[in-house]
């Protein structure tokens, strides 16, 4: 056996038989990395594909078993050969039902191993990722999915600080999930059947963000035709949360400031003063230590803000995750588009894990959007090409989207003989109604000539 890179891992508390099946692989041209016990295993990096785990099921404390729950819990798919001293068949039954690709029993053959190894690693690059109601996925904390290091840290601090009243300042980059990190201290808090009130400061024209703020009196301005009230007002006795809060005019961070020292402030045409309980929560993707500098942002305003900052993590810091918001958004899109998608190929898992998603969470979710609409059958289709295009080539242009999505359409018709209707035909492969595979075949110019041939692939 050759080296190809793979990197098996040994979990057995017998010393000896430990390190001799280490010095096997090793000296078989593969990489080998041991523990003592599953605690041990379970508190090092998640393992990387490609690689494979041996893991003694009889372990002490944290078992065998309990070992392959935690990483099927964390979405962490790596094949499993289990070694026992004790081979009996409900042993062996439950092992493959644990989801084991192998069962060996000590003492083993040493070529017997090694054939396991090579099995398992050609049979995992080609194995799926299984899509069921058991799919591990961590929805605490709202609509927040992950468990990773990073995310956990958030979650902590939401905890902390969600039964105060403090003003918290969330900073991270543009689709990291701010908003819900946001709706989670809300709904912790002792406000939470009270309003959550949003504001988006960089979607509002910055004449108008006063009003939206604070509200405004019949004729205060010019259109201002009936009274309106502002979000602070909205908020009262609940929670206001202002996104993108750097984009907030140096001309009205004096106003924003009293309304949160004092509590109280004036409506846009208007000399009554009113008065509001509003928790604060505000978010920024800006660098607002430098605004602070160059003059563009109030360094009181900052302090007034940043009570309890909480610094939620990009995408790349917690690639771990990727294998649970996968699943999660592919489920939710198959949900909302009728499509049945039990599993996603495992080298596509791969790529999306190792993307960059400059555009982090929102860039995902989109990403698998496009993946489930181009989806024909029961297995995910991932066009893992664009995965690997540069960061300034991230954005697709329609007519690739139009290319791919015409493709598939004329790969099913030519599949099922272009047959559309009925079971089996196109349009149930598609996952659409025949009436809307007429429209798009009648958009996208697909005619008979495209697909009026004897097909390669399997026939409907």
């Amino acid at each position: 056996m050759s080296d190809t890179g793979t990197l098996v891992y040994v979990v057995d508390d017998d010393a000896s038989a430990r390190e001799g099946v280490a010095g096997l692989l090793r000296s078989a041209g593969l990489k080998a990395k041991t523990f003592a016990s599953g605690e041990e295993f379970l508190a090092a990096p998640p393992p990387k594909t490609p690689s494979c785990l041996l893991l003694d099921v009889n372990l002490p404390g944290v078992s065998g078993f309990d070992v392959q729950q935690e990483l099927a819990k964390a979405a962490v798919n790596v094949p499993i050969i289990f070694l026992t001293g004790h081979g009996d068949i409900p042993m062996t039954v439950r092992a493959v039902k644990a989801g084991a690709v192998n069962f060996l029993t000590k003492p083993f053959d040493d070529e017997e191993l090694l054939d396991a190894i090579q099995q398992s690693t050609t049979d995992y690059d080609e194995a799926p990722f299984h899509l069921d109601s058991e799919t591990p996925c961590e929805h605490s904390f709202e609509d927040i999915v992950g468990r990773s290091k990073a995310l956990r840290k958030v979650l902590e601090e939401v905890a902390i600080v969600a039964p105060t009243d403090s003003t918290v300042l969330l900073h991270g980059e543009t689709g990291t999930g701010k908003e819900l990190v946001a709706r989670a201290l809300h709904s912790l808090s002792p406000r939470k059947d009270r309003n959550l009130v949003r504001l988006n400061c960089a979607a509002i024209p910055s004449g108008l963000v006063e009003s939206e703020l604070f509200g405004h009196e019949k004729g205060a301005f010019t259109g201002a035709l009936i009274q309106k009230r502002g979000r602070f007002e909205l908020a009262d006795h609940g929670t206001l949360f202002l996104d993108e809060i750097g984009d907030i005019g140096l001309d009205l961070q004096p106003k924003l400031l009293r309304a949160l020292q004092e509590r109280e402030f004036e409506r846009l045409g208007s000399t009554r003063t009113v008065r509001v309980d509003v928790r604060l929560i505000a978010a920024t993707h800006r660098d607002l230590g430098a605004m602070i500098r160059s003059g563009k942002f109030r360094e009181d305003l900052f302090y007034r803000l940043n009570v309890f900052p909480i610094e939620v993590p990009p995408l790349r810091e917690r690639r771990e995750d990727i294998p649970l918001l996968v699943h999660h958004f592919v489920a939710q899109f198959a949900r909302l588009m009728d499509k049945r998608i039990g599993t996603i190929p495992a080298r596509a898992m791969d790529a999306l894990t190792n993307a960059p998603w400059p555009g982090n969470i929102r860039e995902l979710e989109n990403f698998i959007e496009r993946c489930v609409i181009l989806t024909r059958g029961d297995q995910l289709f991932v066009p893992v090409d664009e995965l690997t295009r540069p960061a300034l080539g991230h954005l697709i242009p329609a007519s690739t989207f139009h290319e791919a999505e015409r493709r598939a359409i004329i790969e099913a018709l030519r599949t099922c003989s272009g047959r559309m209707a009925g079971r089996g035909g196109a349009a149930e492969r598609l996952g659409l109604k025949r009436t809307t595979l007429q429209r798009k075949m009648s958009r996208l110019n697909i005619s008979r000539s495209d697909y009026d041939h004897e097909p390669t692939g399997v026939r409907c």
